[in-house]
């Protein structure tokens, strides 16, 4: 008797309970998602005019300078869009590399940088040295280019052409810039004419 007079005391705390519960849940059922439960868009979160972005080697000095007309940066996953995009690699004791487009696209991390649109890459001429022989001017075009920020690569899948002095050569397969060994590598079947920067005396 005792034992059904503890359950019948009981009993309307545990149908609150379960009550409760039950209304918790139909609550959770019908209330829209909370802006920080909900998936982020794709959508603009900000605009920045006349930007530059600057990355650092490992000593501290400057590796790249990325400036921009403009730069939109995405909610979602972070990218950014960069307008007329020129993209600058700096090294210790040569002329700085130049990467150039009408678009650039570069992901969240920020380590890489699609490069669309009248794509061109621009290294000065080298003057030779005790120990390195000098070189002439390398321009190279593309359709796009993809700059790899922590490799230090500038490559592109697309067709390409390479104009170093007299020199001219093309690829419909790409190429592949290695920066840190300044060393250019054609992809596939390559033509063209490689023409001496000496000229012959008469």
């Amino acid at each position: 008797m005792n034992y059904l007079s503890t359950i019948l005391r009981f009993m309307p705390v545990a149908l609150m309970g379960i009550l409760t519960l039950g209304t918790y849940w139909m609550v959770q059922l019908t209330t829209p998602d909370s802006p920080s439960n909900k998936s982020k868009s794709h959508v603009a979160d900000y605009t920045l005019d006349e930007v530059t972005i600057t990355t650092l080697d490992p000593s501290g000095e400057t590796k790249y300078r990325i400036v921009g007309t403009k730069l939109t940066h995405y909610e979602d996953d972070a990218s950014s869009t960069l307008t007329n995009p020129i993209a600058r690699r700096f090294h210790p004791s040569k002329p700085p590399t130049t990467v150039k487009s009408d678009l650039g696209l570069m992901n969240g991390e920020m380590s890489v940088l699609e490069l669309i649109g009248n794509a061109t890459l621009t290294r000065p001429a080298q003057p030779a040295t005790l120990t390195e022989a000098g070189s002439a001017r390398l321009f190279m075009s593309s359709a796009s280019f993809t700059i790899l920020l922590n490799e230090d690569i500038v490559k592109t899948k697309l067709p390409v052409v390479l104009e170093q002095g007299l020199s001219i050569m093309s690829s419909e397969e790409g190429a592949i810039f290695d920066n840190v060994h300044q060393q250019l590598t054609m992809v596939g079947k390559v033509r063209g004419r490689i023409e001496s920067e000496t000229k012959k005396g008469p």
